[in-house]
């Protein structure tokens, strides 16, 4: 089995985040979700696999290369303009990659369970089309499914108002026949909003009678569209993380802590928390609970809570407190009192506020 990872769109909801580098390259607990996703499709036996790239799509070939360090073969296929998933997903078919039966994950989807069940339960049925559904808070920001009889019966993009009883369709698509996909794609329709839409093509398979299967989170999903996303999601991989200390502690962890090899912590670090590689809390410094330090980050004074600091970030915070935060890469924040929430890009400067 194959697989394709879609990682073509610009993020436009997480800037200024997004403006320097791809949503499915932010890092979270020290590695960037689409590197997570490539792992698991690697656990699942997965070897040969292609990422659908666009915006900054160097960057994914800079930071993921040719597979090798996972495992596998990665290859690259451009999605110039971004014209929906059914239309990435064509894009594996019509560059020749896709061969036989493959699994399509969102490169900014991340499940709380492994995946391995739902790719054994296709491999091993007569399904033309595989699907994961959940429960969303919000089901209008996804494509819906309705279930007739217990069968899948009709998918609806973004509905305004979802009929009751229907489930949120995730990030996870596996199908038989790639031939059988570009044949779809081509009798679709760019929807309202100018794109090619998934829910339009598992349709296709649906109305001409084709096996369509179906599994349901029995976990946690998560897609990473918006910084309060973001945000959701590292809280929810801290409260499945298990404690570990490789660093140097000098002050104080407090419940469920990782502090990754070459960190140093001489401040206050409460769990559950993540401390990554060369990172350094110094004396004077708080951290809180959900609070994600990344690689080579500096925090001095003040007080963080539920945020995120990305890679070489650089805060001095005298007495403020930082809460529901995102700061970018290599950004240096200076602050004296106060309480703060912000959501900085790479390489930004903040201070005096």
């Amino acid at each position: 089995m194959q697989g394709l990872i879609l990682a073509a769109g610009e993020g436009s909801r997480l800037r200024p985040l997004t403006f320097t580098v791809p949503k499915p390259l932010i890092s979270v607990m020290g590695k960037s979700l689409v590197e997570r996703v490539v792992e698991v499709l690697r656990d699942c036996g997965v070897s040969d696999i292609a990422l659908v790239v666009g915006y900054l799509g160097r960057l994914f070939v800079d930071v993921l290369g040719d597979g090798s360090r996972f495992g596998v073969r990665l290859s690259y296929i451009l999605q110039e303009r971004r014209l929906g998933i059914a239309h990435a997903i064509y894009r594996g078919v019509e560059e020749g990659f896709l061969r036989g039966p493959f699994i399509v994950h969102l490169g900014d989807n991340y499940f709380g369970e492994p995946i391995q069940e739902f790719v054994r339960e296709f491999a091993e049925s007569d399904y033309d089309v595989f699907i994961v559904l959940t429960k969303a808070r919000d089901p209008r920001r996804f494509g819906y499914v309705v279930l007739r009889d217990g069968r899948v019966w009709r998918l609806i993009e973004k509905p305004r108002e979802p009929p009751p009883g229907g489930y949120t369709l995730s990030g996870l698509y596996m199908f038989r026949d790639p031939e059988l996909v570009g044949r779809a794609f081509s009798d679709l329709k760019p929807s309202a909003r100018g794109e090619y839409e998934i829910t339009d093509l598992i349709q296709w398979f649906i109305d001409r009678g084709y096996n369509i299967g179906y599994s349901m989170t029995g976990s946690w999903w998560k897609d990473m569209g918006t910084p309060e996303d973001l945000l959701e999601l590292l809280n929810l991989m801290l409260e499945g993380a298990q404690a570990r200390v490789e660093g140097e502690v000098l002050g104080t962890i407090n419940g469920k802590v990782i502090v990754e090899k070459g960190a140093i912590v001489e401040g206050v670090v409460h769990g559950p928390a993540y401390v990554g590689r060369n990172a350094h809390i110094a004396k004077s410094s708080e951290i809180e609970h959900y609070v994600s330090v990344e690689e080579q980050a500096y925090i001095e004074g003040g007080s963080i809570s539920r945020s995120l600091i990305l890679e070489e970030a650089k805060l001095v915070l005298g007495r403020a407190r930082i809460v529901d935060s995102i700061i970018g890469p290599r950004s240096v924040v200076v602050l004296r009192d106060g309480k703060y929430r912000l959501i900085v890009g790479e390489r930004n400067q903040l201070e005096g506020l």
